[in-house]
């Protein structure tokens, strides 16, 4: 009976090394034998680094070919790997000037800020999207409501140029914010989120554009819903070991939600829900639920893993100080309309 039992479980370990071997990785999950630490007060302890590096180049939507796919086969996987190593290569070439074909002051570095200086690059995942919900990975689709006020956007711009004006620029071009999801969502660089607890109260920090969020844990309602505020008004409890943060007051002035604050503009009306559960000592799996339903015709859900890193180089990110690109770039546009000017009247 004991040989019999030992060969099934050899049968089995080896079925289970093939498995993993022949099949792609799974999306992080939470490990049965963890345990949550608790802070002195007794609360889930989630404090330290959690950069989102890693997730820097999983697409926030799914190639439409995937279906309701969102975990990549080893073939596919593979294409990605092979994608990430071109791109390391190109970033040498880009650093190592004297001697590259890339032309000095391209989209994808310069002279003086090279990719591997100045661009955080992430690591191949089998994630196949952020977006998990619908099921699709697609963000849905707008309302008729939503339509109509891109319409009016696209109207008001009419005859305009990118830099008629610093009202023109990006909310992040501008220095303001980049929202919720544009401070949380992996990309480009300074992807480092720190979270600090104290009884009663979470902070949570994110390194670009220097946002932290006070989060209260003792249930007291939101301000009114006249108030509204860049990065909104968040509320916090416990769900177990999860921590949820629910936030509302959150202006339709702000950045939309996608990665560096761009996106599709949302109503003043949004609900944005996240979750931050701890499933080992360095993974907390993160989730943003999106509600707004003037904007789109669901809710939406984007989920994947930041991972613990106490070493990470948290900088302050002093965006204004010292930077002359909102300068230039006006004063560029300036001069290219002078001396188109110029040239008509010859």
């Amino acid at each position: 009976m004991k040989k019999t039992l030992m060969v099934v479980s050899a049968i089995a370990v080896t079925s289970a090394v093939l498995l993993s071997a022949q099949g792609p990785a799974p999306i992080a999950k939470r490990d049965p034998n963890y345990t949550v630490p608790r802070t002195p007060w007794g609360d889930p302890d989630l404090q330290g680094k959690w950069p989102s590096t890693d997730m820097v180049g999983t697409p926030m939507q799914r190639d439409a070919k995937l279906g309701t796919r969102n975990l990549l086969t080893e073939a596919e996987y593979k294409e990605v790997q092979a994608r990430f190593a071109r791109q390391a290569a190109q970033d040498e070439a880009d650093f190592d000037l004297e001697h590259s074909t890339v032309t000095p002051g391209g989209d994808v570095g310069g002279p003086v800020s090279p990719p591997p200086h100045w661009l955080e690059r992430g690591k191949p995942q089998h994630q196949a999207s952020l977006i998990v919900d619908p099921p699709d990975g697609r963000m849905p689709a707008l309302t008729p409501a939503a339509q109509q006020r891109q319409a009016a956007a696209r109207e008001a711009r009419e005859g305009r140029g990118p830099a008629d004006s610093y009202s023109d620029r990006s909310l992040y071009d501008r220095c303001i914010s980049r929202g919720i999801a544009g401070s949380i969502l992996p990309v480009i660089y300074n992807n480092g989120n720190e979270i600090v607890q104290a009884p009663g109260v979470v902070a949570i920090r994110n390194e670009m554009i220097h946002e932290t969020r006070i989060v209260p844990l003792d249930g007291r309602p939101h301000p009114s819903p006249h108030i509204k505020m860049w990065m909104g008004d968040s509320r916090g409890h416990w769900d177990g070991d999860t921590l949820v943060v629910e936030t509302k007051n959150i202006g339709s002035f702000a950045p939309g939600i996608g990665v560096n604050g761009g996106g599709t503009r949302h109503s003043s009306d949004i609900t944005i829900t996240e979750r931050f559960t701890r499933i080992s000592a360095d993974v907390i799996l993160y989730e943003m639920h999106v509600n707004d339903p003037k904007t789109w015709t669901r809710p939406w859900t984007m989920h994947y893993p930041l991972k613990r890193d106490d070493n990470y180089g948290y900088f302050e990110y002093a965006c204004h100080e010292g930077n002359y690109s909102l300068f230039n770039i006006l004063s560029g546009a300036r001069a290219d309309e002078k001396a188109a000017a110029d040239a008509a009247n010859k």
